[in-house]
Protein backbone atom coordinates (compact mmCIF):
# COMPACT_ATOMS: atom_id res chain seq x y z
CA UNK A 1 0.00 0.00 0.00
CA UNK A 2 1.39 3.57 -1.10
CA UNK A 3 0.81 6.51 1.35
CA UNK A 4 1.62 9.93 0.69
CA UNK A 5 2.28 11.78 4.09
CA UNK A 6 2.07 15.54 2.37
CA UNK A 7 4.83 17.78 4.11
CA UNK A 8 3.34 21.32 4.36
CA UNK A 9 6.40 22.27 6.55
CA UNK A 10 4.91 21.58 9.83
CA UNK A 11 3.92 18.22 11.50
CA UNK A 12 5.42 15.50 12.94
CA UNK A 13 6.64 14.21 10.63
CA UNK A 14 8.70 11.04 11.95
CA UNK A 15 5.92 10.40 14.94
CA UNK A 16 3.53 9.65 11.79
CA UNK A 17 5.89 7.98 9.75
CA UNK A 18 6.37 5.59 13.05
CA UNK A 19 2.60 5.36 13.86
CA UNK A 20 2.02 4.32 10.29
CA UNK A 21 4.25 1.66 10.15
CA UNK A 22 3.57 0.00 13.41
CA UNK A 23 -0.44 0.05 12.59
CA UNK A 24 0.56 -1.70 8.89
CA UNK A 25 2.63 -3.98 10.99
CA UNK A 26 -0.09 -4.80 13.36
CA UNK A 27 -2.27 -5.45 10.18
CA UNK A 28 -0.36 -7.28 8.30
CA UNK A 29 -0.03 -4.45 5.24
CA UNK A 30 3.59 -4.31 3.01
CA UNK A 31 3.36 -0.29 3.66
CA UNK A 32 5.05 2.03 1.15
CA UNK A 33 4.96 5.37 2.74
CA UNK A 34 6.35 8.15 1.41
CA UNK A 35 6.85 12.03 3.47
CA UNK A 36 6.62 14.15 0.73
CA UNK A 37 6.25 18.00 -1.18
CA UNK A 38 5.70 16.06 -4.69
CA UNK A 39 2.20 16.97 -6.08
CA UNK A 40 3.22 13.40 -8.44
CA UNK A 41 3.81 11.44 -5.03
CA UNK A 42 -0.21 12.21 -4.19
CA UNK A 43 -1.42 11.57 -7.41
CA UNK A 44 0.98 7.99 -7.46
CA UNK A 45 -0.38 6.83 -4.00
CA UNK A 46 -3.47 4.80 -2.75
CA UNK A 47 -4.06 7.13 0.52
CA UNK A 48 -3.10 10.53 1.46
CA UNK A 49 -2.20 11.95 4.79
CA UNK A 50 -1.95 15.63 5.94
CA UNK A 51 -0.39 16.21 8.88
CA UNK A 52 -0.17 19.63 10.70
CA UNK A 53 0.79 22.05 13.81
CA UNK A 54 1.46 25.53 14.76
CA UNK A 55 -0.36 28.25 13.08
CA UNK A 56 -3.58 27.37 10.00
CA UNK A 57 -1.96 29.96 8.37
CA UNK A 58 1.48 28.97 8.33
CA UNK A 59 0.26 25.76 7.85
CA UNK A 60 -1.84 26.88 4.34
CA UNK A 61 0.87 29.55 3.37
CA UNK A 62 3.19 26.16 3.31
CA UNK A 63 0.58 24.22 1.41
CA UNK A 64 0.48 26.31 -1.05
CA UNK A 65 4.05 26.77 -1.76
CA UNK A 66 3.95 23.25 -2.70
CA UNK A 67 4.12 23.29 -6.65
CA UNK A 68 0.70 21.99 -7.98
CA UNK A 69 -0.22 20.46 -4.38
CA UNK A 70 -3.39 21.76 -4.07
CA UNK A 71 -4.66 20.84 -7.66
CA UNK A 72 -3.52 17.54 -6.96
CA UNK A 73 -5.27 16.98 -3.39
CA UNK A 74 -8.43 18.56 -4.85
CA UNK A 75 -8.18 16.29 -7.58
CA UNK A 76 -7.33 12.83 -5.89
CA UNK A 77 -9.85 13.11 -3.46
CA UNK A 78 -12.25 13.92 -5.42
CA UNK A 79 -11.89 10.71 -7.22
CA UNK A 80 -12.19 9.07 -4.45
CA UNK A 81 -8.66 8.27 -2.41
CA UNK A 82 -8.56 7.77 1.12
CA UNK A 83 -7.27 11.07 3.12
CA UNK A 84 -6.64 11.69 6.50
CA UNK A 85 -6.15 15.05 7.69
CA UNK A 86 -3.90 15.19 11.40
CA UNK A 87 -4.51 18.24 13.73
CA UNK A 88 -3.95 21.35 11.36
CA UNK A 89 -3.94 19.24 8.65
CA UNK A 90 -7.48 18.50 9.35
CA UNK A 91 -7.86 22.25 10.00
CA UNK A 92 -7.08 22.89 6.60
CA UNK A 93 -10.26 21.23 5.25
CA UNK A 94 -12.73 23.64 6.36
CA UNK A 95 -13.71 26.50 4.55
CA UNK A 96 -11.36 29.23 6.32
CA UNK A 97 -9.27 29.72 9.45
CA UNK A 98 -9.56 32.58 11.82
CA UNK A 99 -6.02 32.38 12.93
CA UNK A 100 -3.65 35.53 11.94
CA UNK A 101 -6.19 37.21 9.87
CA UNK A 102 -8.35 35.19 7.67
CA UNK A 103 -6.84 32.56 5.06
CA UNK A 104 -8.77 30.06 2.98
CA UNK A 105 -8.88 26.47 3.40
CA UNK A 106 -9.49 23.42 1.11
CA UNK A 107 -13.35 24.14 1.35
CA UNK A 108 -14.11 20.11 1.60
CA UNK A 109 -16.17 20.33 4.72
CA UNK A 110 -17.77 23.22 6.29
CA UNK A 111 -16.87 25.83 8.70
CA UNK A 112 -14.02 27.57 9.51
CA UNK A 113 -11.40 27.59 12.71
CA UNK A 114 -12.19 29.86 14.80
CA UNK A 115 -10.57 30.89 18.36
CA UNK A 116 -11.72 28.81 21.59
CA UNK A 117 -13.40 30.12 24.17
CA UNK A 118 -13.41 27.62 27.18
CA UNK A 119 -15.27 28.26 30.55
CA UNK A 120 -15.49 26.21 33.29
CA UNK A 121 -18.33 25.38 35.62
CA UNK A 122 -17.61 28.38 37.48
CA UNK A 123 -17.52 31.20 34.00
CA UNK A 124 -13.44 31.55 34.46
CA UNK A 125 -11.60 30.63 31.36
CA UNK A 126 -10.01 27.47 30.85
CA UNK A 127 -5.89 27.11 30.08
CA UNK A 128 -4.99 27.09 26.23
CA UNK A 129 -3.93 25.52 24.41
CA UNK A 130 -6.11 22.62 25.19
CA UNK A 131 -3.63 20.48 26.19
CA UNK A 132 -3.78 16.68 27.00
CA UNK A 133 -6.16 13.66 27.15
CA UNK A 134 -9.79 14.19 26.60
CA UNK A 135 -12.35 11.41 26.16
CA UNK A 136 -13.66 10.70 22.08
CA UNK A 137 -17.53 10.89 22.16
CA UNK A 138 -18.57 9.60 18.81
CA UNK A 139 -21.63 11.23 17.14
CA UNK A 140 -22.46 9.14 14.95
CA UNK A 141 -21.07 5.30 13.29
CA UNK A 142 -17.89 5.55 11.03
CA UNK A 143 -15.78 2.94 9.77
CA UNK A 144 -13.22 4.79 11.38
CA UNK A 145 -14.03 4.02 14.84
CA UNK A 146 -14.99 0.78 14.66
CA UNK A 147 -13.12 -0.85 17.52
CA UNK A 148 -12.15 2.21 19.26
CA UNK A 149 -14.24 2.03 23.02
CA UNK A 150 -16.58 3.99 24.10
CA UNK A 151 -14.31 5.69 26.93
CA UNK A 152 -11.64 5.96 24.71
CA UNK A 153 -9.42 9.10 25.15
CA UNK A 154 -7.15 10.99 22.57
CA UNK A 155 -4.20 13.72 22.99
CA UNK A 156 -5.08 17.47 21.99
CA UNK A 157 -2.99 20.20 21.62
CA UNK A 158 -4.62 23.24 20.03
CA UNK A 159 -6.16 26.57 20.75
CA UNK A 160 -8.38 26.81 17.64
CA UNK A 161 -11.46 24.74 16.64
CA UNK A 162 -13.85 24.11 14.34
CA UNK A 163 -17.01 26.22 14.24
CA UNK A 164 -20.09 25.97 11.81
CA UNK A 165 -19.91 22.51 10.40
CA UNK A 166 -22.04 20.32 9.36
CA UNK A 167 -23.77 18.00 11.94
CA UNK A 168 -23.55 15.06 9.13
CA UNK A 169 -19.84 15.48 9.02
CA UNK A 170 -19.30 15.49 12.57
CA UNK A 171 -18.05 12.09 13.75
CA UNK A 172 -17.00 13.00 17.28
CA UNK A 173 -16.24 15.50 19.94
CA UNK A 174 -14.30 16.26 23.18
CA UNK A 175 -15.35 18.38 26.12
CA UNK A 176 -13.29 21.14 26.99
CA UNK A 177 -15.54 23.79 28.54
CA UNK A 178 -17.78 22.72 26.25
CA UNK A 179 -18.09 19.99 23.31
CA UNK A 180 -15.09 20.29 20.89
CA UNK A 181 -14.92 19.30 17.71
CA UNK A 182 -12.48 16.17 17.30
CA UNK A 183 -13.22 14.20 14.26
CA UNK A 184 -14.75 15.29 11.05
CA UNK A 185 -15.69 13.08 7.99
CA UNK A 186 -17.13 12.97 5.06
CA UNK A 187 -16.90 10.55 1.37
CA UNK A 188 -13.26 9.45 1.36
CA UNK A 189 -11.74 12.22 3.42
CA UNK A 190 -11.63 12.47 7.42
CA UNK A 191 -9.56 14.55 9.63
CA UNK A 192 -8.74 14.20 13.50
CA UNK A 193 -8.51 17.43 15.60
CA UNK A 194 -6.34 15.50 17.92
CA UNK A 195 -2.82 14.16 17.20
CA UNK A 196 -4.07 10.50 16.09
CA UNK A 197 -0.19 9.41 15.88
CA UNK A 198 0.75 10.51 19.80
CA UNK A 199 -3.09 8.83 20.82
CA UNK A 200 -1.97 5.40 21.93
CA UNK A 201 -3.84 2.18 21.15
CA UNK A 202 -6.82 4.46 20.42
CA UNK A 203 -4.49 6.29 17.79
CA UNK A 204 -3.30 3.33 16.22
CA UNK A 205 -6.89 1.64 16.04
CA UNK A 206 -7.71 4.73 14.36
CA UNK A 207 -4.74 4.40 11.76
CA UNK A 208 -5.35 0.72 11.34
CA UNK A 209 -9.02 1.47 10.42
CA UNK A 210 -7.53 4.03 8.01
CA UNK A 211 -5.61 1.36 6.15
CA UNK A 212 -8.48 -0.76 5.83
CA UNK A 213 -10.95 1.53 4.85
CA UNK A 214 -12.67 1.55 1.90
CA UNK A 215 -14.96 4.68 1.16
CA UNK A 216 -18.50 3.73 -0.82
CA UNK A 217 -17.75 -0.41 -0.14
CA UNK A 218 -20.86 -1.69 2.29
CA UNK A 219 -19.83 -1.26 5.69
Amino acid sequence: MRIAVVDPGSGNLASVRRAFERAAAEEGIALDLTVTEDAEAVRDADRIVLPGQGAFAACARGLAALPGMTQALNEEVARGKPFLGICVGMQLMAQRGLEHGVTPGLGWIEGEIAPMDPRGDDGAPLPLPQMGWNRLEPASAHPLLAGVAPDAHAYFVHSYALRGGRREELLATASYGGPVVAIVGRDNMAGTQFHVEKSGDVGLRILRNFLRWSPGARQ
